[in-house]
């Protein structure tokens, strides 16, 4: 499937495959090498793609299609025999999850869609205006662990769906102010940044998992609508790319940036339809005191073992995959890939193996009840942090033995991707299961504490080792977090109040 050429004689250098005098000739190495057999119309629009790039679509690509249309047809089959055997109300409340759940997704996607754009290109609009890149970034990391703390505590206590609505209007601002070549306008743009990201990423999930039990749905089915979110994140990563260069072909590096204004607009409608929630305030006293919200969401995180559990875990793992995201682009780039290194189309090719993560998931959890059905989650989530260990140690001992390994490199990258797509669902559904209702976004936005924290040590260690021992460090940090997640397969099963 991929095939490195460096070393090879009859390689010219340039990433064309040379054939040695009187030799037949070989297969073609890119895509233009193809354009002499096809039509002249055809043969202009291909991209310049090496034939490894091409491979890798075709096959990640058709693997997805591949699994998706097996999923399908499997879920009709299990819809169609679940069907004859269920009632009048189950069918109703069916009916009733679907709504909601799309309801939620669509709104969720519109949101991640608009967040791809930006990170696709937020780099390139800063290198454009000329400032320094490393200290915007640095500040959105900043602010948004020094808000963390006690940004839940709002969500808490003034509503998960207005905090979604501050959040839109928050990037509208950002986005906005991402015009302007001043770097202190940028730097105020980093710091809502960090205010938006921490919101992204507590809010929402808040507000869904709350609704979820307040309309009186069964706590496996929230498995349902994490999974399927990974599935459309992946998805809309894939679109992003495509979108993003679009609007920047016509409207420059902005152009992003512009669209992203759009969809968070329509976002933000959507949103307008939302039923309020606050989580399970059965202390009133308690709900009407911002510093009691506060002090109540500390306190549980540092009582139970099992909530701080999983926000390590959370900050392990999710640290680990944003340093990898730092990593990959550059290390790939130093194993002189033959034909160069099309990133837009390894980046589809990594967000595809994303998706297929998110349609495993279910299966895996699945697979994994037999061998702990009391804890299914947490037996996938632990076993999938050892594979993507595995897929981090697996670059971090081959580039230090030999340069020549462009293609195992590449489909460790891949591997950990899928990764991705598994833990993700799993993460939300266990936070969903230890994490109390009425500390929900207290909690989730504390978590963002240690998850900050591992993304700026995974940073810095980019600037100061070399790539086999920051591979190495992400590999022992997935080790960690399914080591972490295996202490949770015997506990007590998640705790659902405030008091405990």
């Amino acid at each position: 499937l991929i095939t490195g050429r460096q070393g090879d004689p009859k390689n010219d250098g340039e990433g064309k495959f040379r054939s040695e005098p009187g030799a037949p000739d070989t297969a073609p190495e890119t895509m233009r090498d193809v354009a002499e057999f096809l039509p002249a119309w055809l043969a202009g629009a291909l991209p310049d793609w090496p034939s490894w790039a091409v491979n890798l679509m075709v096959y990640t690509g058709g693997l997805l299609a591949l699994v998706s249309t097996v999923t399908m047809l499997h879920s009709s089959h299990t819809s169609a025999a679940t069907s004859s055997t269920t009632t009048a109300d189950d069918a109703a409340l069916r009916s009733k999850f679907g709504k909601f759940r799309r309801k939620f997704i669509t709104v969720y996607l519109v949101i991640m869609l608009a967040d791809w754009m930006q990170g696709t290109h937020m780099y390139t609009l800063y290198l454009s205006y000329g400032v320094n890149v490393g200290a915007l970034f640095l500040t959105g990391f900043l602010s948004g662990a020094v808000f963390a703390p006690f940004l839940g505590s709002l969500v808490d206590k003034y509503g998960r769906k207005r905090s979604c609505i501050v959040y839109c209007v928050l990037e509208i601002i950002i986005n906005t102010l991402e015009h302007s070549h001043d770097f202190k306008i940028l730097v105020l743009g980093r710091v809502l940044g960090g205010i938006s990201t921490n919101l992204l990423f507590s809010a929402f999930e808040s507000w869904m998992t709350t609704q979820h039990r307040k309309l009186g749905f069964p706590e496996e089915w929230l498995s349902i609508t994490y999974a399927q979110s990974s599935i459309g994140n992946g998805a809309t990563a894939i679109l992003a790319g495509i979108v993003a260069q679009l609007l920047e072909d016509q409207f420059g590096h902005i152009g992003p940036f512009q669209g992203a204004i759009a969809l968070t607009v329509l976002a933000l409608i959507l949103i307008l339809s939302w039923e309020e929630n606050y989580g399970d305030t059965d202390d009133k006293s308690a709900s009407n005191s911002l510093y009691a919200q506060f002090i109540e969401g500390w306190g549980a995180t540092v009582r139970n073992s099992e909530i701080w559990r999983i926000g390590m875990v959370q900050g392990l793992s999710e640290g680990a995959m944003y340093t990898f995201v730092f990593m990959w682009v550059p290390t790939l780039l130093s194993l002189d890939p033959p034909g160069g290194l099309p990133t837009g189309c390894v980046f589809s090719a990594l967000m595809a193996a994303i998706t297929l993560g998110g349609i495993m998931f279910p299966y895996l959890q699945s697979a994994a009840g037999y061998l702990s059905p009391s804890h299914p989650t947490e037996t996938a989530a632990a076993c999938t942090y050892f594979v993507a260990a595995a897929s981090m140690f697996t670059p971090a001992v081959c580039m230090y033995l030999s340069k020549n390994v462009f293609g195992v490199v590449l489909v460790s990258f891949l591997v950990c991707e899928l990764c991705v797509g598994l833990f993700m669902p799993a993460a939300g559904t266990l936070r969903s299961k230890y994490v109390p209702d009425a500390l929900q976004g207290s909690i989730l936005n504390i978590f963002r504490l240690p998850l900050n924290t591992f993304v700026v040590a995974g940073t810095y260690a980019t600037d100061i080792m070399d790539p086999p021992k920051v591979f190495a460090l992400v590999g022992m940090w997935f080790f960690c977090a399914g080591i972490l997640q295996l202490t949770l397969v015997g506990g007590g099963g998640g705790k659902k109040t405030k008091k405990e």
